[in-house]
Order: C-alpha cells, then structure tokens, then sequence
C-alpha cells in the first residue's frame, strides 16, 4: 500500500527543519545580506540629508571665496615673511611643572634671561 499523501510531505518539512543550515546557516547568510543592504541605504540616506543642510545662497558663497582668495598668500610672500624673523637667537624656556609656583618659576626665567642678556653685552 501507498503511503497517503501527507505523510511524505511531511516528511521533507520535518528533514528541512533538522537540516542545519536551514535552522542556522540560512538565516545567517539573510541577516549579513540584508544588514548590508539597510546599511548602504540608510549611509546615503544620511549623505543626502548633510547635503541639504549645507545649501548656501549664491552670494554668500561668493563672499567667503572672495576672502579666503584675500587670505591666501604666495610661497614667496611667506618666503619673505620668514626671513624678516630673526629666526637664529630664540631661547628654550620651559614650563613650570604641575607642582611648581607659575607665578615664582617665571620670575625665576626672567632673571636667568636678564643674567644672560647682561653677560652677552659685557663680551
């Protein structure tokens, strides 16, 4: 005799529920597909809307080209700027310690840079 009908599917549905990757592999691979896919979507949904935010009216964006274009200076400018500097005598002067007096220790750096000045002068 036949088996009826239902029995044989039955069957299948009970060895694709004993599958593994049907209990845990399938819907792995739909969660990393579609993680992926609602990320992409909601990044650009995201990049629009900084972009409508950041719409600025023509003229005003002619007037902050125009002053960063008044700001800008040439490599030569900046050349000559540097070599009026006197770039040669600077002094290394080191900051008061968390546990030292600010007000003491910058009294104390002045002296030691009068003491010094006045010894360079007497050469």
């Amino acid at each position: 005799m036949a088996a009826p009908m239902g029995t044989k599917g039955g069957g299948f549905l009970q060895r694709l529920r004993r599958n593994t990757f049907f209990k845990y592999g399938l819907p792995m691979l739909v969660l990393i597909v579609g993680g992926a896919y609602g990320l992409k979507e909601f990044r650009t949904l995201r990049y629009e809307i900084i972009d409508k935010r950041k719409t600025v009216d023509p003229e005003t964006e002619e007037r902050m080209k125009q002053r960063q274009k008044a700001k800008k200076a040439s490599l030569a400018e900046e050349f000559e700027r540097l070599q009026q500097q006197d770039l040669d005598t600077w002094h290394n002067i080191r900051g008061p310690r968390p546990w030292e007096d600010s007000k003491e220790f910058q009294t104390m750096q002045r002296q030691n840079m009068e003491k010094s000045k006045n010894v360079e002068l007497t050469r």
